[in-house]
């Protein structure tokens, strides 16, 4: 699949959407809702791509089957492998232990799908799966070992015999197709995105490979390091991803995660030219629950075609040093006051609703040892919770800047004034009420630097009032009426967290 099409957007199962999709069940879509929802993508939202998580929840190895039998139509004009793409992020093993054979389970479900294909169109020219992302990668290893398992184990297997003197595995109950697969690294922690580079080098070695996608996480960084942390580091490795393509001579093809909120990636149907400038060298972008569901439709369907039509270009230089200068700053500041609102956080986000059955993809917020370790919920009930407080998230770490710096950073973050406009229409004095001094302190120092901008924003009043509802009760003891206004706040947001 040397010389196969790259998709532009791929549709994620990120559960940040408030609005339940119309072909739901339950509010807490699973099995054949995500069935019903990858089709949907495809056939009338018009990405190209789904990406089908293999872990946290019970792992459904039938959806090429499920696709191909209930949309049978669809499919046979565009096929899957070859027009439509179903990506599989898996386990990892080195972290994810309790899910670990889901790994095994999940590659061994390739050929099979293979097969299904096979039947349905009638030749084995495009395999329906031959990609996989593997979350928090942080080594060449981790990708090999994934790689060479299913080289070795699922298909070498068939040529061996089942035992002395009699038939082979292939013989017995066919062949085993793809002959490999590719390994997405999906990069989430920022010390392996500055080391991208030298990790997809080495996992290119001794390997035919002409062309390779790298993921970079958006989310999960900014929640570990703090917005701008996120974004510096996102650039510094797609800087370098630009360099080892030139070096190496390999396609590099990079995928962004981006979601609505302006700490997870501002990408909404709205900011869809912002973001795509932003992030020029991206070639892949995903379109989480918030996106396709919290918007109308018809804009939805517009803001992805605009991202199928854009023509990457490479990132303006920026100074590299100076960046990560920056990132150690914020992301030291940041987890200072993150340590401090971590039990209100955890205690409300008790409240926030799931939206998928599944106990979703690992990711802890880890301090160095000499700060012990803070436990926060997911990134999605993070920022949840902390717009519907009326404390954007995007200003935590910032009063560690002067106003000079923030001129600096602004060379790199091109977008940064904008999405603190978006994020400070959501930001409510009353915050103050429920928060350590310490935390205050801090805030007022970024809300200072903030002003001195002269943004151009207007408070949402409508949800400065649920806000300030839902810091009464906190006050009072919080209870179950405080998931309903939960979900109010985040209907006027146009997305979850």
């Amino acid at each position: 699949m040397q010389n196969r099409r790259i998709p532009k957007v791929m549709s994620t199962q990120h559960p940040d959407n408030v609005s339940i999709p119309f072909f739901a069940e339950t509010s807490d879509m699973s099995g054949e809702d995500e069935i019903q929802e990858a089709y949907y993508a495809f056939s009338h939202l018009g990405c190209c791509e789904q990406m089908w998580d293999s872990e946290g929840k019970e792992v459904d190895n039938y959806v090429v089957k499920k696709l191909l039998t209930n949309y049978a139509y669809f499919f046979k004009q565009k096929r899957l492998g070859r027009d439509v793409f179903l990506t599989l992020r898996v386990p990892n093993p080195a972290v994810e232990k309790e899910e670990a054979k889901i790994l095994l389970e999940t590659l061994e479900s390739i050929p099979r799908s293979f097969d299904l294909a096979k039947i349905f169109y009638g030749d084995e020219v495009f395999p329906p799966v031959f990609e996989v992302i593997l979350p928090l990668t942080t080594s060449a290893v981790e990708l090999n070992r994934i790689y060479y398992f299913y080289k070795n184990f699922i298909y070498e297997r068939q040529h061996k015999n089942i035992h002395e003197n009699d038939i082979t595995l292939a013989e017995w109950i066919g062949k085993f197709l793809p002959e490999e697969i590719n390994v997405i690294p999906l990069f989430e922690d920022i010390p392996s995105m500055l080391d991208c580079d030298k990790i997809v080098s080495e996992y290119l070695k001794n390997k035919k490979i002409s062309n390779v996608r790298v993921f970079l996480a958006r989310s999960d960084p900014a929640m570990n390091y703090g917005l701008i942390s996120a974004i510096l580091a996102n650039k510094i490795a797609l800087k370098k991803l630009e360099k080892l393509s030139q070096e190496r001579q390999v396609e590099i093809y990079p995928i962004l995660g981006a979601g609505s909120p302006p700490f997870r990636g501002n990408l909404t149907p709205y900011t869809v030219d912002k973001v795509l400038s932003e992030y020029s060298s991206v070639e892949t972008f995903t379109v989480q629950s918030a996106f396709k569901y919290d918007n109308p439709v018809e804009h939805v369907i517009e803001a992805i075609r605009k991202i199928k039509n854009f023509v990457r270009y490479p990132l303006k230089d920026f100074d590299e040093n100076l960046a990560v200068y920056f990132i150690d700053k914020i992301s030291t500041q940041y987890r200072k006051e993150v340590e401090y609102i971590a039990p209100l956080i955890n205690e409300v986000a008790k409240y926030v609703p799931k939206r998928r059955m599944r106990k979703l993809h690992v990711g802890l917020f880890g301090y160095s040892r000499s700060l012990g370790s803070v436990r926060l919920p997911r990134v999605i009930s993070f920022c949840c919770v902390c717009y519907s407080i009326g404390l954007p998230p995007e200003l935590l770490g910032l009063s560690i800047l002067s106003k000079k710096e923030f001129e600096e950073i602004k060379n790199i973050y091109k977008n940064i004034e904008y999405d603190l406009s978006i994020a400070m229409q959501y930001f409510n004095p009353k915050c103050f009420e429920i928060l350590s001094s310490e935390v205050r302190e801090s805030l007022l120092t970024s809300i200072e630097l903030v002003n001195s901008l002269n943004l151009s924003y207007e408070p949402d009043l409508n949800h400065r009032e649920k806000t300030s509802q839902i810091v009464k009760i906190i006050k009072n003891g919080i209870n179950h009426f405080i998931a309903d206004i939960l979900i109010e706040a985040a209907h006027i947001r146009k997305f979850l967290g």
